[in-house]
């Protein structure tokens, strides 16, 4: 068969069943062969939204996912979403198409070096050379970029080498002499936390996305539930506890809570699981010599990078709390350190809206009220985001964002890969008016697909996050970023014949999301948002 086939048939081998992009003369030959098949393909109006989408449908299901896009500009209009995948450790493979062999280093049509481009986001890149090579590259990208710290791996195919006729067998399983990702914590190293643990007066679970893409959830609330320790989070691992647990205290960090921030303060034993405690997250946290940092993490390079690290777990999260749980005693009295964290617990009246206008925390605070505990809600990245994750309540939903990387234009183009894995949920972007117009053309996309998205326009008509920098640091210089100009949303969603709905008022609130909720098609809410209104809690 030919290698183009072959690439199918090796998609099909994986499980593959729905992947996302957008076709191109260098990828054209793989694209006639995937149209006689069972995968469904997904057509993006932007390269980087198909990268996105296969994020969010890696996030939902656990295991990776495939963007498809063509040579040159096709290739390199990736790049951001590898980048983006690759910063929340999120398992995609990417196949690219690529001028021919002979050809490649000449500077023709549409050439460009994506596997040099993309090699600082990328777990590992192949470009194929040798078509008898496809089916050993295709087993080991799949599974370099679902094991270990999960990411993004490339594969580059020349449009000769698509073509190309070869015998084929898909390898059941996979050897890589250099890759070896850790799986088992270091007996010695888990003694030592539980002793730890054993002697902690005030000990802390801090929460991060590795929980997710470990699959390490449960286990983390069966070991918070095990040995009564209060959990903390990440912005990216909101939802690993549930809200409604009375062990969990919020999200920590610049944007976080009271409540977690004094705890992660005051604790004295800090156990960190699948976090890699970025600025953002450790923002407020104060350098402290009578605190013990417990940090598991599949990846050594991020134990000990952001914070001073005593006992270091190397392993995976599911194996390590395995053990932590049978090394651990239950049974300890926490009640005076949760006593006390209960202190720190507030809960912030919201100021009304002027008139004409919604307050966004109560906004999303009344979405909430309406989504099913299974939601998944897709934030942005800007006022948005922060508006949504400290108002959403996660008992038993998933919470997804742009971590990392910070990219704007995800929540759209996410949320469809989201829903394409996950049908019977109910899936919600949330995103800002200059977010929302990086990837408003994805509207189609969930129209053609028929994928029954709902979508939340914050319009306040400015880039508000980088205007209240501007306000606090540069003397309310506000440069670039008023949004003038920008359409109206409505009359948008009408073009592409999707319903909508515009709340400027508290009183609208309630009917539009439950309109918004009940509707099994596609649904936008345009919020109105006053100009000025602040992400401070």
């Amino acid at each position: 068969m030919t290698v183009a086939k072959a690439m199918t048939e090796c998609l099909a081998a994986e499980g593959i069943t729905t992947v996302f992009g957008y076709p191109g003369a260098a990828i054209c030959p793989f694209y006639d062969e995937l149209e006689n098949t069972d995968i469904r393909h997904i057509l993006v109006r932007h390269e980087v939204n198909g990268g996105h989408a296969a994020s969010g449908y890696a996030r939902i299901t656990g295991k990776p996912a495939v963007a498809i896009a063509t040579s040159g500009p096709g290739a390199l209009n990736l790049i951001t979403a590898i980048a983006t995948a690759y910063m929340d450790s999120v398992p995609m493979v990417v196949i690219t198409g690529q001028v021919n062999s002979d050809q490649i280093g000449r500077d023709v049509f549409q050439e460009a070096d994506i596997t040099g481009s993309a090699e600082p986001f990328v777990k590992h890149s192949y470009l194929l050379k040798r078509p008898e090579d496809t089916a050993e590259v295709f087993k080991r990208a799949f599974y370099i970029a679902g094991t270990g710290r999960r990411g993004p791996v490339l594969i580059d195919v020349p449009f000769d080498v698509q073509k190309a006729e070869i015998d084929f067998e898909y390898p059941e399983t996979v050897d890589i002499r250099s890759y070896r990702p850790s799986s088992t914590g270091n007996g010695n190293q888990i003694k030592r936390a539980a002793a730890a643990i054993a002697a902690s007066k005030k000990p802390l679970i801090l929460a991060g996305g590795g929980l997710f893409t470990g699959n390490a959830v449960e286990l983390m609330r069966k070991f918070a539930e095990h040995t009564d320790i209060p959990v903390v989070s990440t912005m990216m691992g909101l939802g690993a506890m549930p809200t409604n647990s009375p062990l969990f205290y919020g999200m920590l960090g610049m944007h976080g809570c009271k409540a977690a921030n004094n705890a992660v303060n005051t604790c004295d034993t800090l156990i960190l699981l699948g976090a890699r405690v970025g600025d953002r997250a450790i923002a407020t946290m104060k350098q402290r010599d009578d605190l013990t940092v417990i940090h598991v993490d599949i990846d050594p390079a991020e134990i000990g990078k952001n914070l001073d690290v005593d006992i270091p777990i190397v392993g995976d999260l599911t194996l390590v709390l395995g053990q932590l749980l049978e090394a651990v005693s239950g049974g300890a009295d926490r009640s005076e350190w949760k006593n006390k964290l209960d202190s720190f617990r507030e809960d912030k009246p919201v100021e009304p809206a002027p008139a004409g206008y919604v307050n966004p925390k109560q906004f999303i605070r009344t979405l909430d009220k309406y989504l099913p505990d299974d939601a998944v809600v897709v934030a942005d990245v800007g006022q948005n985001q922060i508006w949504t994750a400290a108002n959403i309540t996660l008992n038993g939903g998933r919470f997804l964002t742009s971590g990392g990387m910070g990219t704007m234009g995800y929540s759209l183009p996410a949320a469809i890969g989201a829903k394409l894995a996950a049908p019977s949920r109910e899936v919600v972007a949330v995103c800002g008016d200059g977010s929302f117009q990086m990837q408003m053309m994805e509207l189609a996309t969930a129209v053609q697909h028929n994928v029954p998205v709902k979508v939340i326009v914050m319009r306040n008509n400015y880039l508000g996050m980088v205007r209240e920098l501007q306000e606090r640091a540069y003397d309310n210089r506000l440069t670039a970023v008023s949004l003038d100009g920008s359409p109206c949303f409505t009359k948008l969603a009408d073009a592409y014949g999707i319903q909508n709905e515009l709340v400027d008022s508290p009183d609208k609130m309630d009917a539009a999301i439950q309109q918004l909720i009940s509707s099994d098609r596609p649904y936008l809410i345009e919020a109105a948002v006053e100009e000025y209104e602040k992400t401070i809690l």
